[in-house]
């Protein structure tokens, strides 16, 4: 259930967006059109507009986000994804690996070959994963990014909320 098809579109993610340029046979004939005034929209500080929502639908807009972290390797992210789920800070979590990374750090360009995690959970808990990730990943400065779900499948939408629904509704801080 968790690893389908990319089927999501995310606003706001400028490079996941530009990662589907590379890879068009993803996505269908009629989102390819769109492209252009979706990078446009993004350039310009202005949102890009909305679809009206699908009838029948309960799903809010936003409500559901995809958080990413890279790893140092499969082990740190598997332990990582598992207390993630096991906490329901997540109700999945994909691992992409063989990624490369080039970045900047104090001062010299880095490169490494990461693993790479997307994480679905909700938008209200993305601060509480944060925070757990920040305490038990090995980086200095860990990356941990979210991109709120615009528009996606009903009912895998409504299964994420419902997999972290209780620690969502939980006043007590995590540990």
């Amino acid at each position: 259930m968790c690893g389908g098809a990319p089927a999501v579109l995310l606003a706001g993610g400028a490079a996941l967006l530009l990662s589907f340029l590379w890879m068009p046979a993803l996505l269908p004939a009629s989102r390819l059109l769109l492209l252009p005034r979706a990078l446009l929209s993004m350039a310009s500080g202005s949102p890009p507009a909305q679809p009206s929502p699908t009838s029948g639908s309960d799903y809010v807009p936003g409500s559901v986000s995809a958080a990413f972290v890279t790893c140092p390797n499969e082990k740190v992210a598997k332990e990582i994804a598992r207390a993630v789920v096991e906490k329901r800070l997540a109700a999945c979590v994909n691992l992409i690996p063989q990624i490369t990374s080039v970045y900047e750090w104090k001062g010299k360009i880095e490169e490494d070959s990461e693993v790479l995690m997307m994480i679905k959970t909700q938008s209200s808990l993305v601060p509480a994963l944060t925070e757990f990730v920040r305490s038990v990943h090995p980086y200095e400065v860990a990356e941990v990014i979210a991109l709120p779900v615009e528009q996606g499948n009903s009912p895998y939408l409504r299964w994420v909320r419902q997999v972290t629904e209780s620690v969502s509704d939980s006043s007590t801080a995590l540990p």
